[in-house]
């Protein structure tokens, strides 16, 4: 019995839906999450379910689209505004207008709801930017900075009608990124020194970071060697995780710190003395709840909520030419010398993303959320539906305010 179990554990698919209001529309997809592979980006499959003689000649239609937030909305002032609302994909759902190759998930949903069980398939603009949001102020109600993308079905006679209230489904969705298979054994350093005026000598400073590519949820290891050759001595020791964030439609460029830890031990480093010095950082979401500016890689109620992961860009692509939100991470360790010495400061870039789905790390972190949420799991176990049959589990969306005025 155990062993069937498990089996039927193992081979269940989670299937996420949103009904209109008015009940007579469905909408389901196999995930939430589109991800970004450089190269080419997942499609967004799902199957629309129709009421029997519900349409009566109207159609329904498709459309995924993306907000590009840059700029606070109480600032949008003369008719200025600081967003760019963009149909990126559209489409005719029902009736189908040709027939196209079905996902595995779209066949198990076509074969469960029968004829009124339209399947339909969106793509992602080449270049599309990740989604991204930016983490405001505690008592700021206003729409959050970022880029958010959303897929919105809607009843109609032609592509350009008004859509309702009672027969419009929004479903918020997003494009992530993934690390590479391999981390690759690439170890980021950087090399600086500071002279001081009317003094001999230099002061030296190599960090090594232990990867290139960290996941979230992992430690950022920083090795530290400091050869003091000149005549100052080194008060103490700060090292710092720096979220750099570059907003293309503004050409603006601003840092956070999202972690970061001061020592004095092994200081002073006198003239003509060294030290070699490991240190640890953990970058979260959950340690930065309070700073505004923070990037995060989804919305802000959500309670996993993570960083934003590192922008990657296709080779021979600068990461300057990507859109949208470019997100960068860097360790960055300063030496403080005093009033008079001044500091000597270095920053050694890496990247912080999630690992790939079917990874031992991605199975690992898996297995630790699960652990670590188990009130959160039994909660979702009561919102689900089983369907023994198909072993489909089906989850809600959860539902978005619509700013359309019933009519």
């Amino acid at each position: 019995m155990i062993s069937l179990l498990f089996l039927t554990f193992v081979v269940a698919v989670k299937v996420f839906k949103k009904t209109t209001p008015n009940g007579k529309v469905t909408v389901y997809l196999g995930k939430r999450d589109f991800v970004d592979h450089i190269d080419h980006t997942d499609p967004i499959d799902g199957v629309v379910v129709v009421e029997s003689d519900y349409l009566k000649g109207r159609k329904v239609f498709g459309q995924v689209m993306a907000t590009y937030r840059f700029g606070r909305e109480e600032d949008e002032v003369m008719g200025v505004k600081f967003s760019k609302e963009m149909i990126i994909a559209n489409g005719q759902l029902v009736p189908q207008r040709e027939e196209k190759e079905l996902t595995p998930i779209q066949e198990r949903l076509v074969k469960k709801f029968g004829a009124n069980a339209t399947p339909f398939t969106f793509q992602f603009p080449q270049h599309a930017p990740s989604s991204v949001i930016l983490q405001t102020e505690g008592d700021d109600a206003g729409k959050p900075l970022g880029v958010e993308y959303c897929l919105k079905t809607y009843v109609g006679e032609h592509a350009d009608d008004k859509s309702h209230k009672r027969s419009t489904i929004v479903l918020a969705i997003k494009k992530i990124q993934y690390a590479p298979p391999t981390r690759g054994n690439r170890l980021p350093s950087s090399l600086v020194s500071k002279g001081f005026t009317f003094s001999q000598g230099k002061l030296n400073l190599e960090v090594t970071l232990d990867k290139e590519i960290y996941y979230h949820g992992e430690k950022v290891g920083v090795n530290c060697i400091i050869s003091n050759n000149s005549r100052k001595a080194v008060k103490n020791i700060k090292v710092m995780v720096v979220q750099h964030c570059e907003v293309t439609m503004v050409n603006s460029q601003f840092s956070r710190h999202v972690a970061e830890m001061e020592t004095r031990e092994g200081c002073p480093i006198t003239p003509g003395a060294s030290l070699t010095k490991s240190f640890f950082l953990l970058p979260l979401a959950s340690c930065n709840k309070e700073r505004h500016g923070i990037a995060l890689d989804g919305h802000l109620k959500d309670e996993d909520v993570n960083l934003a992961s590192s922008t990657l860009v296709a080779e021979g692509m600068a990461p300057s030419e990507a859109m949208g939100f470019v997100i960068s991470y860097s360790i960055r360790v300063k030496l403080n010398c005093g009033a008079l010495g001044g500091d000597l400061q270095t920053d050694v870039p890496f990247k912080l993303l999630h690992p790939a789905p079917g990874s031992v790390a991605n199975q690992n972190a898996a297995a630790e959320k699960k652990a670590k949420s188990a009130e959160r799991s039994r909660y979702e176990k009561s919102c689900y539906a089983q369907d023994d049959d198909d072993n489909i589990v089906f989850e809600d969306f959860a539902r978005l305010r619509l700013t359309e005025q019933q009519e």
